[in-house]
């Protein structure tokens, strides 16, 4: 609904930019919401990725790409925070630039697009719900 321009702004911006439509119709969270509780577990117990970076990384996400540096930087030099917790530096694998790129961009882009438009089959989410102002 928001073209290239709207896509940009809240994928490497800040989804935000939603919280008025949210709050106008909660359901249209939903698609978002779901893709966290699939991509999450896939993150954690499939490719076994942790945020190893500075914590103020963790839960950025795409935002400023916050997320993904944390996690590329805790790779090859843990936080203090991650060191304590007996984290140490690893060079990363196939397996682990795979599952970055994989739940970060792919399983988003792709979930988020499928549980939306199932919900906009269902009626739950209707054209202009998720228009920016």
């Amino acid at each position: 609904e928001n073209k290239w321009g709207g896509l940009v702004s809240q994928g490497l911006g800040t989804s935000m930019l939603q919280m008025p439509n949210i709050v106008k119709n909660p359901k249209v969270w939903l698609p978002v919401i779901l893709t966290s509780a699939v991509t999450g577990p896939i993150s954690t117990c499939l490719f076994k990725l942790q945020m190893n970076g500075a914590p103020v990384s963790s839960g950025m996400g795409t935002c400023g790409f916050v997320g993904q540096i944390g996690m590329i930087t805790g790779w090859f030099s843990p936080s203090d925070a991650a060191l304590a917790q007996g984290a140490s530096a690893i060079t990363p694998g196939a397996l682990e630039w795979l599952g970055l790129l994989l739940v970060s961009f792919v399983l988003p882009a792709l979930l988020s697009w499928a549980f939306g438009i199932l919900f906009r089959k269902i009626g739950w989410i209707k054209d202009g719900d998720l228009t920016l102002e």
